[in-house]
């Protein structure tokens, strides 16, 4: 019962006339903090989110990082072999440019079947799968000699590495409350920033140096590495397998080194009430039922209005980034005269920027959290975490995305009329720094939030997100070219510029209206 029903005059019948508005004696604001203060009496009595410890979930949140710097550095070491790979097979570098194209396609589509599996049968056995898959897919990659064969396991690597981040945003969900997810965001997303910095450099030096195979060798020894942490590792953080953490975990779902991860610590926990599961055991097991991974629930989440804005956020931005970085080496060495090689090393500020944007994005939206609590009278509940039905998440994660946005799109109009006027070296680069930093707090932001709005389906989401950007990103690649021999370079980025300003639209309506349709949702019992 509401606390404005206990305030009402006199004793008063038990039956509280639903006819009267509380909404008409307090504001929203307050509507939210009395809510929050009545439930703030029995909070102390709800069971821990995850049993997990800080250093557990550091521990779990790099094998993650690991694991989700493939997808990026998949791409990105392949450009600067394209010409090596196209004397070697002696095929077009369209035939060659095809093979990315490829890949993308099954980036988009991978994770929106690998993501609601991994909802479905847990986290450690999709990555388990998909380690497997990527690392023989490189094999055969650094062996084969024709361009269908590059072409097939191009698809076959991209569908073992695609679905990677998707998965690290879902360990995020299940190990993290929304107080505490922004940093562990930022530190999952730190791998695939640092595999796109120096993604281009190592695939340039290897292509000079050691040849084209090189990078496929390297990529299937990482893989190997990291397919091996998993299976000793990573322990199952799916909440439909192990709730909060306390459910024992059995098979494939246990690490080998289970000790790792104090099982002696987590008995001892549960002994003493505070790992007691997060949801009832029927709901549970309800969830273990296998059922066939299905592509088109991703495509269901893109129905609701707060979903669809988020990703298009998102997926702009990766537009900007990919057309911006696509383009970089090309332009480099047409208008600076420069070397392949330091072509490669022009990635490297951008790079940079992604990784300081990341890793400062998580207490940037750990301090707007707690302000927008602060604002509405709202205590943070780090034990059990907090109420998202009350809980205006929204204005909390985008609270600071304006100047990023602003940041982000003036600075690649500015790039663009560098570009154009020929202007130092050291100007483009420093904007593409910009880019970087501002695009990778965007990303935090976005990708956070939605993860906060999809708490029971968190990969599936991030597979959503996959979908529009890939295809966001494919639409980008195919017309950049074009615009920079038609409209020339500077009305080419400029045009890229004012659609990332859009976006500033697209984030007001979210913090305004964001609450609003997450409620209409809830009332029409659609589980997200």
């Amino acid at each position: 019962m509401s606390s404005a029903a206990k305030d009402e005059p006199g004793p008063g019948p038990t039956n509280v006339d639903n006819s009267v508005d509380p909404s008409s004696q307090y504001s929203p604001e307050d509507l939210i903090a009395r809510s929050c203060i009545e439930k703030s009496s029995c909070c102390s009595a709800l069971p821990l989110y995850s049993i997990f410890t800080k250093r557990q979930k550091w521990l779990t949140i790099f094998l993650a990082t690991f694991a989700g710097a493939f997808s990026p550095l998949s791409s990105f070491i392949f450009f600067p072999v394209v010409t090596n790979l196209s004397n070697s097979l002696h095929v077009s570098i369209a035939k060659i440019n095809l093979t990315i194209t490829s890949y993308m396609i099954v980036a988009g589509i991978a994770p929106s079947i690998l993501g609601d599996l991994a909802d479905n049968v847990g986290r450690r056995m999709v990555y388990i799968l998909m380690m497997a898959i990527y690392c023989a897919a490189n094999i055969g990659l650094a062996l084969q000699n024709s361009w269908t064969a590059l072409f097939i396991l191009r698809m076959v690597q991209s569908s073992g590495s695609a679905a990677t981040i998707a998965l690290g945003y879902g360990v995020v969900a299940d190990i993290a409350t929304p107080a505490e997810r922004s940093e562990f965001v930022s530190g999952m997303v730190l791998g695939p920033n640092i595999a796109t910095a120096i993604g281009p450099i190592v695939g340039g030096a290897l292509a000079e140096y050691a040849g084209w195979r090189w990078i496929f060798w390297l990529l299937a020894a990482l893989s190997g590495i990291c397919l091996l942490f998993v299976i000793l590792l990573l322990p199952e953080t799916a909440r439909s397998i192990v709730g909060n953490g306390s459910k024992p975990a059995t098979g494939l779902h246990r690490p080998i080194a289970s000790l790792a991860f104090a099982t002696k610590s987590f008995t001892k926990r549960s002994e003493q009430g505070a790992a007691k599961p997060v949801a009832p055991i029927k709901e549970e097991a309800a969830s273990r039922v296998f059922h066939v991974p299905n592509p088109l629930q991703s495509l269901r989440l893109l129905c609701a209005k707060d979903c669809i804005l988020i990703v298009l956020i998102f997926g702009i931005f990766y537009m900007n980034l990919s057309c911006v970085q696509a383009s970089t080496s090309a332009l480099f060495i047409k208008i600076y005269h420069i070397s392949e090689l330091k072509a490669g090393l022009a990635y490297l500020p951008a790079g940079v920027g992604s990784i300081i944007g990341a890793y400062g994005a998580g207490p940037l939206l750990k301090y707007d959290y707690g302000m927008t609590a602060r604002k509405h009278g709202i205590e943070i509940n780090v034990r059990s975490g907090d109420d998202m039905s009350v809980f205006p998440i929204e204005q909390a994660r985008l609270r600071s995305i304006w100047y990023s946005i602003g940041s982000a799109a003036l600075s690649t109009i500015g790039y663009g009329w560098a570009l154009h006027s020929k202007a130092h070296m050291a100007v483009p680069l420093a904007l593409q720094f910009l880019i970087g930093l501002s695009t990778a707090i965007i990303f935090n932001s976005s990708a956070t939030l939605l993860t906060d709005i999809h708490p029971k389906s968190p990969s599936t989401a991030s597979a959503a997100n996959s979908i529009v950007r890939c295809l966001l990103a494919g639409l980008g690649l195919a017309v950049v070219q074009i615009l920079i021999d038609s409209i020339g370079i500077h009305w080419c980025f400029t045009l890229f510029g004012i659609i990332c300003l859009a976006c500033l639209g697209v984030a007001w309506l979210l913090c305004n209206y964001g609450r609003l349709w997450r409620d209409e949702i809830r009332t029409r019992n659609v589980e997200r």
